[in-house]
């Protein structure tokens, strides 16, 4: 998910939030695993959606495209948020400057952050690169890979509380930079309940108030067809959505839809 500098904030920040301009928040589906890099026909619409939607609400390609993409994935997950600051990464350069942005902005939150040098490499035979959350889509959204990236990881807590003020937090001292905050398949429409749940999720989301849009997330187990969605020890692809909720300030959620293998996938944003 890629956002802006949220104009409102649940959390007290030392930020110039108030005279920023917005970027874009972004939750989206990568798909199933490659899918969408290998030209698969049931996830022909995400990677269009990809190629095209998205690279727009960043501005990519224009004078006004991000410094760096933060990107929170669903499939890095650490007891307290760690941030990726290398200078260099397999797929695209990191940006140690805008790390240690978003190390300051959840630190002065009381966060207590992490960075990781390391995060992005190939180190001792061992890979600690980008998982197909992250190289999956971007080689989609910008191949030329010239706009840095950062990743965050979510909490091994699973504390909707805590992803909401970690999206609140990073947002909150950010100038021109977009926040990509991606999420995997966090709507699993192949399971049953796919249609209600959808429809409770979506009001939740799309609260314009932040403190109800957080409320409601801090109860989204409460929500119809939570469970088969998304069941115990297997709710990783939904946090990232939580993060991009937090970041998302004022104002309603968009939202638009793609069918994979026969399903709607949805991604929500804010600009």
């Amino acid at each position: 998910m890629l956002f802006s500098v949220p104009s409102h904030l649940l959390y007290e920040q030392k930020s110039m939030s108030a005279i920023m301009a917005r970027a874009a928040s972004i939750a989206i589906c990568h798909g199933g695993g490659p899918l969408p890099l290998m030209g698969d026909p049931g996830s022909a619409e995400i990677a269009k959606s990809l190629r095209t939607k998205v690279p727009e609400l960043l501005r990519l390609g224009t004078p006004n495209k991000p410094r760096a993409i933060v990107i929170v994935t669903a499939h890095w997950s650490e007891r307290k948020p760690t941030i990726s600051n290398g200078q260099k990464n397999d797929f695209a350069p990191g940006s140690p400057e805008v790390a240690q942005e978003v190390f300051d902005a959840l630190q002065s939150a009381a966060m207590e952050p992490v960075m990781d040098s390391k995060r992005g490499y190939l180190t001792y035979g061992l890979y600690l690169g980008w998982d197909h959350g992250v190289f999956v889509p971007m080689l989609l959204i910008n191949p030329s890979a010239d706009v840095p990236i950062v990743q965050l990881s979510v909490l091994d807590s699973e504390s909707p509380r805590e992803l909401y003020k970690n999206g609140c937090s990073g947002a909150a001292s950010f100038h021109n930079i977009g926040l990509f905050m991606k999420g995997g398949v966090h709507d699993k429409k192949f399971r049953p309940r796919n249609i209600e749940w959808s429809k409770a999720l979506s009001k939740v989301v799309q609260q314009e108030d932040p403190a109800e849009r957080q409320k409601g997330l801090e109860q989204w187990r409460d929500l119809p067809g939570a469970k088969d969605m998304h069941p115990e020890h297997g709710v990783e692809h939904f946090l990232p959505l939580i993060v991009c909720a937090g970041a998302g300030g004022n104002g309603k959620a968009q939202k638009y839809g793609d069918e994979m293998m026969g399903a709607e996938m949805f991604t929500y944003y804010w600009t």
